[in-house]
């Protein structure tokens, strides 16, 4: 589930074997029927995988930073939900139609769906922007079953034996998906530019990005969606899945477009979206992820007011 950086990927020993290891899991859990398959998963996600892999470890370490004065009991929750949530995730990409065959009538809601259809009608690009939240991939899912034209720029995954896989299952969702990097950029703009839709994740760290607010930490943020949409005129639209309380279903909400201002400016509002939501489901954000990494934020601020001062700085 973490998203990787290089086209190739590693493929050494240990992935090999994770790669197996995460093969067998999904091929146990696409052999029962939907409605068990995803419980399944985040069961086993979340209390067989997330402890070995460091997963719990990695939610606590990210709730103390951000939110030291959550109490204990909802500590302990979330160590158990979010891997849970994305273990359910997983296998819900991987289930093809059994997942996109549930927004086939599912209505969209929030301020955004009328600009969302205005848009469409009128060919004007729209960059649709989400984090790793509910399912990251229930509104590419639910926009396409209402007939909207959207692609999605991906991460490769780190593991090069799992990316393959990923990718054609991702794929099996809809298409076209675009790969991060100078390629698929390349075709994520022309597709744009004909009048697409193109879903952005914008909830990882970026080691190039702005250090923009979430949480009340510095999270460096990437502000390329901002900038396309400026570029090429793009209705900017946060879209989210919220997973339903029973576990299986989603609301996919909408909210109003971002004005059209500075990229800085444009993500911050993104990122300050993502947080109020987070904030009223905590256990279906992504906790895994290293979004801070405040080891390296001191080394950050002291490069950039180097790099401020300019070369003739006294050393």
């Amino acid at each position: 589930m973490a998203l990787g950086s290089t086209a190739a990927g590693r493929r050494g020993a240990p992935d090999f074997i994770a790669n197996l290891a995460i093969r067998g899991i999904i091929g146990l859990a696409l052999a029962v029927p939907y409605r068990a398959r995803v419980p399944m998963a985040g069961w086993i996600v979340s209390r067989i995988v997330a402890p070995v892999a460091g997963y719990s470890k990695r939610v606590r370490e990210n709730l103390a930073y951000v939110l030291p004065d959550l109490p204990a009991s909802e500590v302990e929750r979330l160590v158990r939900a979010v891997p849970d949530n994305a273990g359910r995730t997983l296998i819900e990409i991987y289930s093809g139609r059994g997942f996109t065959d549930r927004f086939k009538h599912a209505p969209l809601t929030g301020d955004g769906v009328a600009a969302l259809r205005e848009a469409h009608k009128a060919g004007r690009p729209v960059v649709l922007v989400t984090g790793h939240f509910g399912n990251y991939d229930a509104p590419r899912a639910a926009l396409i079953a209402a007939g909207f034209n959207v692609g999605a720029l991906y991460r490769e995954m780190n593991n090069g034996f799992f990316n393959p896989h990923y990718v054609a299952a991702i794929s099996k969702i809809g298409e076209p998906v675009f790969p991060r990097g100078r390629k698929g950029l390349s075709g994520l703009i022309k597709f744009l530019r004909g009048g697409g839709m193109a879903g952005f994740l914008m909830d990882q760290y970026m080691g190039d990005g702005a250090d923009l607010d979430f949480f009340g930490k510095p999270a460096p943020t990437a502000l390329s969606a901002a900038e396309l949409a400026l570029k090429y005129d793009a209705l900017v639209v946060p879209v989210y899945g919220v997973r339903q309380p029973n576990g299986l279903d989603f609301e996919v909400i909408c909210e109003a477009p971002i004005p059209h201002t500075d990229p800085v400016q444009m993500t911050q509002a993104l990122n300050d979206s993502l947080e109020a939501l987070v904030r009223q489901h905590m256990e279906q954000w992504f906790w895994i992820h290293r979004r801070w990494k405040p080891e390296r934020a001191a080394e950050r601020q002291s490069t950039r007011a180097a790099a401020k001062m300019g070369p003739d700085a006294p050393s």
